[in-house]
């Protein structure tokens, strides 16, 4: 289940200035590397100048001695504006995107509060899609809505319905693609060439695919969000977020209320994401490859009513996703007969697979959306049915995972 098609050139990264005071000094310049593999492990770090480390330091410290008043040693002067481990992290993040700029945050919500907040002012509107995270619903439908941002609900992988939302106040349109968590696929060059001619930015939420399996800014979005918590990450062991910006302007915008709203990730977190995004795409592979296993699997199974997974020729979106991903990712989601109680109870039986929300980890992970991560849409447009099992398939033995999922069907 293994897709390899063509891949978007890279962008290198170029140097730009925060407001009000100089961009810190860079580490590696990716700008030379070809191949995303490369990136992953070279971009935004640099052998440590002092010890030759050839692993970034953690840089667990709070404000830097200057040499005299605005003499700042490479830019830092306090680690809310910028940290050396953090800018490692950041530069990494928009060499792997093709960006012009990447800044790390806190968690993926507090990265998306700093974009809605910075590129939107009460009156704006905003097109989100009918199946988006559950959080990325609540900030809008909770937070957002209550200073005057307008949002409504569209198919994104239907070109038409996604035009039929947009309005003269549209300022952002809003993708994932994979979708969490019924897996839709969207379109992102077509999505984008609607957004630019209504004026309005195109963000992608890029968590499900990471930038190894699609690069978003290269088929023409403005803004690309992560949870890095995710397979960024890739270990289940830190919570971070990330913006990546195409044009510097916007790159600068978003920095400056990084900086003035302070949900920065902090100098570990940023380490622990710099070492994940090393292995980033030999897990994206074996993810891959186990996931499409899976999906076959379930597909045979007598007690399955539908399978949701983009590599699987049925699905509607598997010409789209097979266009602009490398493969197809690491999630499956699937429906069973008896409805709500049973699919909870394949979630209790599963043994391999740990009950848990959050994806992206080496280890498998299974889940309930409607009852657990989506429980905050239930009753809206956006409510996910209740027979549905959600899989983050990892890394393991796919063998081991066919058996613990073949026993959990009962």
């Amino acid at each position: 289940m293994r897709h390899r098609g063509s891949r978007p050139a890279l962008r290198g990264r170029r140097g730009d200035r925060r407001r009000g005071y100089a961009r810190p000094m860079s580490h590696q310049d990716s700008s030379s590397f070809e191949h995303l593999e490369t990136i992953a492990i070279h971009a935004g770090n640099t052998a440590d100048p002092l010890t030759g480390a050839v692993v970034p330091p953690i840089y667990q410290v709070s404000t830097y001695k200057q040499d005299g008043v605005g003499g700042l040693r490479g830019g830092y002067e306090y680690s809310r504006s910028a940290n050396p481990t953090r800018t490692a992290l950041e530069d990494n993040l928009a060499a792997l995107e093709g960006g012009r700029r990447g800044l790390a945050f806190a968690s993926g919500l507090a990265a998306e509060d700093c974009l809605l907040r910075a590129l939107l002012k009460p009156g704006d509107h905003v097109v989100i899609p009918n199946d988006a995270y559950g959080g990325t619903f609540r900030l809008f439908a909770r937070v957002v809505a209550r200073w005057g941002v307008e949002w409504s609900v569209a198919d994104t992988s239907d070109p038409a319905a996604v035009r039929a939302a947009v309005t003269p106040a549209t300022r952002l349109i809003w993708v994932e693609t994979p979708s969490n968590p019924l897996l839709g696929i969207t379109d992102i060059a077509v999505v984008a060439e609607i957004a630019r001619g209504a004026g309005a930015r195109l963000v992608v939420d890029n968590t499900f695919a990471s930038p190894y399996l699609q690069q978003p800014i290269a088929l023409g979005a403005d803004v690309v969000v992560h949870s890095l918590t995710k397979y960024m990450g890739g270990h289940s062991d830190v919570v971070g977020g990330a913006l990546v910006a195409a044009d510097a302007a916007i790159g600068e915008e978003l920095a400056f209320h990084q900086n003035a709203m302070g949900a920065i990730a902090g100098p570990f977190d940023s380490w622990l994401v710099l070492r994940g995004i090393k292995t980033l795409p030999v897990r994206m592979d074996r993810h891959s490859e186990n996931a499409g296993r899976v999906a076959e699997m379930l597909t045979r199974h007598p007690k399955v009513t539908r399978v949701l997974y983009p590599g699987l020729p049925e699905h509607p979106g598997h010409g789209i996703a097979a266009k602009q991903m490398k493969a197809f990712g690491g999630m499956v989601s699937f429906q069973v007969e008896g409805g709500e109680e049973a699919a909870v109870a394949v979630c209790d039986r599963a043994r391999l697979f740990t009950l848990g929300e959050s994806l992206g980890g080496v280890e498998s992970l299974i889940e309930h959306p409607g009852r657990m991560t989506h429980a905050s849409v239930a009753g809206s447009a956006l409510e996910v049915p209740a027979d549905l099992v959600r899989l983050s398939v990892g890394i393991e033995a796919v063998d081991d995972l066919l058996a613990d999922l073949e026993q959990a069907l009962g």
